[in-house]
């Protein structure tokens, strides 16, 4: 145990309650875990909180189309949540949600003392307003083309394909995600932060050690231009809290949605009887660290000091930030069976394997963890089954069959043991930096050292002659302090194993008795602690995401082939009806595979006076690149028909009986963009 006890309170990301956990949290909660059990073990005074984030237009909406209320959505989400972390074995203190009564009243008594200092500013702004919805469209509900590189199908606030940063009015031709109409401008009173104001105190904090350095020094790119004031009010319909004395207007979710770390920990403490001033007042002498991801770094280095240091409360200790998690080198993805939930793992694996191997990339840097599946399996069964594990599978049974189940009463050689326990204070300072792919490196170079002198001793043939059997009663008992002393260190990271190896050595494993020999010690009888991966295993876990993937899939191909296809004629149409028919020539000027979709090609045509966008279902027969600068026909007139995708405004003519024999229709050399076809 260290000399001075530390208050430490960390937090993890709040996961927003619109979707299941997948392997990307679990990299995040379990470098907090680890970090967790580890403050514990050294006897701080230590809580682990975490929290649905639960507010938000895409929560209403979400809530909407399940036909339920956004209450019983997040309340399923949220114990779906618990439920998963709790199997992967995340100790939280507390979880919670943001649409709490503890939530509500501490975002309000920030805001008010923000707004009694002069920090919450008021004006009206100019909105994107969807007419059909009849409310006011968020950044990311709002699709056009972007003002700088022209690119297609971008969101209200940045490009995808270039970079660009912009407002949802700069986009061009710009489509409501939600109706497929086109927004219109709508005045509206919002309320911002005054962010500004706080620049002086932002840049100091921001070197003060609170940040990594190269978050710091990122950081530094928002201040060349100043900082502006943040918009945190929202417009009816929405879901969230309500701001005091503004009918109508809400708290945008990105200024409830930190305090919850707060609101969480005031419920632990009023269960625990914790004082809660104590880690939150300005004064506060205790520690605050917050894991994030770095695709949050901007709310967490910049508003969130900012809004605590406006309302009296304390700033963090620590943010410390990680990378992204990729599959075998690549982005996870649903179709190769890469994006994978939580709970598809937990169904084939036991929790300890990920958390071994995230540990093993783990450290205090910013770079992206990648989860090669293969060399998964190979590390898991090398370190944890081959070295670690197997110190105590091949000594135990020796220890009941001849000595009655007690370890030795002493130890000659003690230069294996006590090359761990030299090992310390190395290893719990790589703990506490972070540096978790160190701190393994060096447990696991223990285990080779140990199964090094296990072999080399062959106690399998010492037990068989009476004048060697004291020394195969000493290395075995050797390599079970040494299994006991290692599992010590591996306690945080591996808490199903510590578990058994608990009840095998009948001892608890604790960080202050590393160097308490287990003399005469009596154990219990080996049982298997843990198995290998079976290749088999991580087959069935891609192939049950794949499933899952498919059967989605499945739901867009129906709504695909109910808008590409065409039902056999029935029944003649008058020459009147066909006359309406208006056929024009129109240059394919862009045409783009549909994320998602297995038939249809989002093609951008010009009809010379006006561009219009038409998902065609002929991507069996056509490349994108093929199509780009062709003429064809379409059907002008056609009704915009809204798809999962967009919104389709028109129809391609082609012919063929399908698949790769399929061909758009191609006018003569001499036609024209926007020419009637007669």
């Amino acid at each position: 145990m260290t000399d001075q006890k530390r208050n430490i309170l960390l937090t993890t990301a709040l996961p927003y309650a619109n979707g299941s956990l997948h392997l990307g949290h679990m990299l995040e909660q379990i470098q907090a875990d680890i970090w967790s059990r580890f403050q514990k073990m050294r006897g701080h005074e230590c809580y682990f909180v975490c929290a649905d984030d639960t507010h938000g237009t895409p929560i209403m909406l979400k809530a909407q189309e399940q036909g339920i209320a956004p209450e019983e959505m997040i309340l399923k989400m949220q114990q779906e949540h618990e439920r998963d972390s709790a199997d992967f074995q995340i100790g939280f203190d507390c979880y919670h949600t943001t649409h709490s009564q503890e939530n509500k009243e501490l975002a309000c008594k920030i805001y008010s003392k923000l707004k009694q200092q002069g920090h919450i500013k008021s004006k009206t702004i100019s909105q994107l307003f969807d007419p059909e919805k009849n409310m006011f469209l968020p950044d990311r509900f709002v699709k056009g083309t972007c003002p700088r590189c022209k690119a297609s199908d971008q969101y209200g606030d940045n490009c995808d394909q270039c970079g660009a940063i912009y407002a949802p009015v700069d986009l061009i031709d710009p489509k409501s995600s939600l109706s497929g109409a086109t927004p219109v401008m709508k005045d509206s009173e919002h309320f911002f932060f005054d962010l500004p104001a706080f620049e002086p105190m932002l840049e100091s904090w921001i070197h003060s050690g609170a940040l990594q350095p190269e978050i710091a020094n990122k950081m530094q790119e928002w201040f060349k231009d100043g900082l502006q004031q943040w918009d945190i009010s929202r417009d009816a319909p929405y879901f969230g809290f309500e701001i005091p004395d503004a009918p109508g207007k809400y708290f945008y979710v990105w200024l409830d949605a930190p305090v919850g770390y707060m609101s969480t920990f005031k419920k632990l403490c009023a269960e625990k009887k914790i004082d809660f001033d104590r880690f939150w007042d300005a004064s506060s002498k205790a520690e605050l660290h917050h894991f994030i991801g770095k695709d949050i770094v901007y709310f967490h280095s910049l508003f969130w000091p900012a809004m605590l240091h406006g309302s009296d409360f304390r700033k963090p200790t620590h943010v410390h930030t990680h990378g992204y998690v990729t599959v075998n080198g690549e982005k996870m993805s649903k179709s190769k069976g890469t994006f994978i939930k939580a709970r598809t793992y937990l169904e084939h694996l036991d929790a300890d394997y990920l958390r071994y191997y995230y540990a093993t990339k783990l450290n205090s840097k910013i770079d992206d963890i990648d989860l090669n599946l293969e060399d998964f399996a190979q590390r898991v069964n090398s370190d944890l089954v081959g070295k670690l594990v197997n110190l105590a599978s091949r000594t135990a049974g020796f220890i009941h069959k001849k000595f009655d189940g007690k370890l030795s009463a002493s130890i000659e050689n003690k230069t294996v043991i006590q090359a761990c326990i030299d090992k310390q204070e190395e290893i719990a300072t790589l703990l506490e930096q972070r540096e978790y792919n160190k701190a393994m490196r060096e447990i696991m170079a223990l285990a080779d050292q140990a199964n090094a002198y296990v072999a080399q001793q062959e106690p399998w043939k010492l037990v068989k002659q009476d004048e060697t059997l004291e020394q195969a009663h000493q290395v075995c008992s050797l390599a079970l302090h040494t299994f006991k002393i290692l599992m010590t260190y591996l306690k945080p990271v591996l808490p199903n194993l510590a578990q058994k190896a608990e009840a095998f050595l009948n001892v608890q494993l604790a960080w202050e008795d590393i160097s308490k020999p287990l003399y005469c010690h009596e154990i219990q009888a080996f049982k298997a602690l843990m198995q290998r991966i079976d290749p088999k295993q991580i087959e069935a876990i891609v192939e049950a995401s794949k499933k899952e993937q498919n059967v989605q899939q499945a739901q867009v191909e129906k709504q695909e082939s109910s808008a590409v296809k065409q039902d056999p004629i029935s029944e003649t149409i008058s020459f009147d009806d066909f006359a309406k028919i208006d056929l024009r020539i129109a240059r394919i000027v862009q045409a783009e595979h549909v994320d998602g979709a297995q038939k249809l090609l989002q093609l951008q045509l010009d009809l010379g006076d006006e561009k219009k966008q038409v998902f065609a279902g002929i991507k069996s027969a056509y490349a994108p690149e093929e199509l780009v600068g062709k003429l064809t026909v379409m059907v002008a007139n056609l009704a915009p028909r809204k798809m999962r995708f967009g919104v389709s405004e028109g129809m391609v003519l082609a012919a063929g009986p399908g698949g790769k024999d399929l061909w758009i229709l191609e006018p003569h050399l001499g036609a024209q963009p926007g020419m009637r076809v007669k």
